[in-house]
């Protein structure tokens, strides 16, 4: 099952470009749902997730959708005495397992987590705090690329998560592998020339592909889903709603 959406929905710039002019912020989930069949929800990134507000974007959604939830900052980036905010964080998903619209926790590490036997300890503690919910983590530094690191994955049971992003130096490349249950991937758009360097945090991801860029993931995508169970493909370039484009192109070339 390959399921395609975006990183997020909730965008201001998307108005016009793609939520009408007069459609109240209120039912900007309902309309993307009748489009896609997933969201990845990353304003809980920022902060914790209260579960009341997964339950209303549960009721506000059809029977079939389904939420990935990105990991906590305190989970991934602050990980000094954050052992009280795990407990808080999977209670959160409660809602959306019991309506069965969970997909799994994506957990982006920063590009200053490096490999090295803490990290790989903490990746471990990780995995115990979520206990069974499936977990897939994501890499910004391309030290990780090792069989050591897909290794550990898989004893973990800890997807990996797939990237298409600029070709820079010490950034993850586009590879493809599943190394649990769980596929996935992100198109964080090709802009190199403001990933390090940018005023404003979306001027990174204002990118807007061509179909021949997205071509080359099509077998990619094909293969890890030959593999996993479920694989979720989500188009983060979200400024103005390229995003949207680049989710429409590849369920068009992967029908």
């Amino acid at each position: 099952m390959i399921y395609i959406g975006t990183s997020g929905f909730s965008y201001k710039d998307w108005v016009g470009p793609y939520y009408p002019a007069d459609l109240p912020k209120a039912r900007w989930l309902a309309f993307y749902a009748r489009e896609f069949q997933v969201s990845e929800v990353n304003f809980t990134y920022y902060r914790l997730p209260d579960p009341r507000t997964l339950a209303a974007m549960a009721d506000k959604t059809p029977d079939g959708f389904v939420f990935t939830i990105k990991a906590s900052k305190e989970l991934t980036h602050e990980r000094d005495d954050n052992v009280e905010a795990f407990p808080k964080f999977v209670h959160a998903l409660r809602p959306l397992i019991e309506r069965n619209k969970f997909g799994c926790v994506l957990a982006q590490f920063p590009y200053s987590f490096h490999p090295s036997a803490e990290s790989r300890d903490y990746l471990k503690a990780f995995r115990e705090s979520m206990a069974d919910l499936p977990v897939v983590v994501e890499f910004r530094n391309a030290r990780w690329l090792s069989e050591e690191t897909f290794a550990l994955l898989e004893e973990n049971d800890l997807g990996f998560c797939c990237v298409d992003q600029p070709r820079l130096k010490g950034l993850i490349p586009p590879i493809a592998t599943a190394t649990s249950s769980v596929a996935y991937v992100r198109f964080h758009g090709r802009n190199a020339k403001k990933w390090w360097r940018h005023d404003e945090p979306w001027e990174r991801y204002d990118y807007s592909y061509s179909k021949e860029e997205l071509e080359e993931w099509v077998p990619k995508i094909k293969h890890l889903d030959a593999k996993a169970e479920q694989t979720f493909v989500f188009a983060n370039n979200h400024w103005q709603g390229q995003a949207v484009d680049t989710a429409r192109q590849l369920r068009l070339l992967l029908l």
